[in-house]
């Protein structure tokens, strides 16, 4: 098995942090699908990674399929909770409020990239907002947790900090951590995580 992705990439960094969490073998290859010879446009029809390369030759990509995927597939460390429809609905949740804020991240990322006078404000506004609402309702519900979801570690947390830790390479004028004290400790402990060590650059 192998997956295809970048380090700079949080949606890759989320799919490790599962293979890490949940001791599965894989071969981790380097791939920008931009550069030249990439393999990602050849085996995902979107061109996006992360792509997941199965022993038989079945890829499967977009980051939410390929943690749940591989969840489900292997049962060491069960990080969605499978029993309960409510608890595993907000660990999904807390997933989808990650994912948000790397989408937006990438969008203003991309944006930035622009000349200045060819900047869409708007764009640039509605993202930015986005990522702060999405920051202050998470800090709000780490307030005195140690985890995003019950009394263990979830994908919800290993999508969470994925999305800070991107936050932290693209947009550091955002000092979410001076901002939310209760992001900052959470984070800190999640970081001192073998498994998030080893996604650092």
């Amino acid at each position: 098995m192998r997956l295809l992705g970048t380090n700079t990439s949080p949606y890759t960094r989320k799919v490790r942090l599962v293979l890490l969490e949940k001791s599965i073998p894989c071969t981790y290859v380097v791939d920008p699908p931009r550069e030249p010879g990439s393999e990602v446009p050849r085996t995902n029809p979107l061109g996006r990674i992360p792509a997941l390369v199965l022993d038989d030759g079945t890829v499967v990509y977009d980051s939410p399929v390929i943690c749940e995927y591989l969840d489900a597939r292997y049962d060491t460390a069960v990080l969605i909770p499978r029993s309960d429809p409510e608890t595993r609905m907000r660990v999904r949740r807390w997933e989808a409020l990650a994912d948000g804020i790397m989408d937006s991240a990438v969008v203003i990322r991309v944006e930035s990239m622009r000349p200045a006078e060819k900047q869409d404000a708007t764009t640039l506004s509605v993202h930015g907002a986005a990522i702060t609402r999405a920051l202050a309702f998470a800090a709000r519900e780490l307030s005195g947790r140690a985890w995003c979801e019950g009394s263990a570690l979830t994908l919800a947390d290993l999508a969470l900090v994925s999305a800070l830790l991107y936050l932290d390479l693209r947009q550091p004028e955002r000092d979410w951590r001076g901002t939310h004290p209760e992001l900052r400790a959470w984070a800190a402990t999640m970081c001192e995580r073998p498994s998030v060590r080893a996604t650092l650059p």
